[in-house]
């Protein structure tokens, strides 16, 4: 599902969601989880501050457009953005930047701050993608583009030591939840098909599973992480390794080795980071699976 690989023949689809959702994040296969968004992927779960208390942030509010029409030179401005090529991440970032020193506040703005974070983000400027993603959704709290990529990335992005990590865990949880929302209430836009829709819709609600349940899986609540990952692997047509490694990860946690077994080799024969890994924890946890008493009938 990643738009820069175009990961499982997504890409594309993704393409005919652009008015849709602003921008179609392409994810997963960019960084392969245990690279340089890992965090300690490839290790079991460490003893972590608990959250502290956040206001999630406010979503849905609209401001009122009392702008004049857009002259000429704005129009060319943004058609210019628009026009680069779906990988041409550094024309992207330079005709965006461009737009928005000419015409701060301009009638395109959310729409291209919120492309700009995507395109920072395949660029590896994770600071510029999450200042232009708050001013996206200080335009826009409902951005579901914006949403799924920050709410993916920044528990990729953990690190346990920055005095940012829990506050950002928190809004992380909040804005894939907030997606997950949008994206289970979305009608079908006028100009894709029905199978276009449904494809895109799945690939983004995996998306927004995969990001939630990652969030819990850093603050060890497992029974949670569980169930989002299920989701994830569940709508993803062909399941992530490392999706596939957090909940074997997880469900080994929870005891449920029979269950952590499936995912380990699941995850075993799926290329990624993890694959290794998961053909080694394997064996162990077989041993624990056949060690288990059969639950009563």
């Amino acid at each position: 599902m990643k738009f820069l690989l175009n990961r499982h023949g997504i890409g594309h689809l993704m393409l005919v969601f652009v008015v849709w959702l602003g921008f179609s994040p392409n994810l997963r296969a960019q960084s392969g989880y245990g690279g340089q968004y890992g965090g300690g992927l490839n290790s079991e779960p460490q003893n972590q501050p608990k959250l502290a208390p956040t206001t999630p942030p406010k979503t849905g509010a609209q401001p009122v457009n009392t702008l004049p029409p857009p002259n000429p030179e704005e129009e060319k401005a943004y058609k210019s953005f628009t026009d680069t090529k779906p990988d041409a991440y550094d024309q992207q970032i330079q005709a965006g930047e461009e737009y928005i020193h000419k015409y701060p506040g301009g009638h395109y703005e959310e729409q291209v701050y919120a492309r700009l974070a995507n395109a920072y983000f395949q660029k590896n400027q994770l600071d510029k993608m999450y200042g232009a993603a708050d001013k996206a959704l200080a335009l826009n709290g409902d951005d579901v583009s914006v949403l799924v990529l920050v709410g993916w990335v920044m528990p990729h992005n953990y690190d346990p030591n920055d005095p940012e990590a829990e506050r950002r865990l928190t809004k992380a949880e909040h804005y894939e939840t907030r997606a997950i929302e949008l994206l289970s209430a979305m009608p079908k836009p006028d100009n894709i098909t029905d199978e276009q829709f449904a494809k895109a819709k799945t690939a983004s609600l995996a998306q927004a599973h995969s990001g939630l349940g990652l969030v819990y899986f850093r603050q060890q609540q497992f029974e949670k992480s569980v169930a989002e990952m299920q989701q994830a692997v569940k709508l993803d047509t062909t399941p992530d390794s490392v999706d596939l490694y957090i909940l074997a990860v997880g469900l080994n946690q929870l005891k449920r080795y029979p269950e952590a077994a499936d995912a380990y080799e699941k995850c075993a024969a799926t290329p990624g980071a993890v694959q290794d890994r998961c053909k080694q924890r394997l064996l162990e946890v077989k041993k624990l699976a056949a060690a288990q008493p059969a639950p009563p009938k």
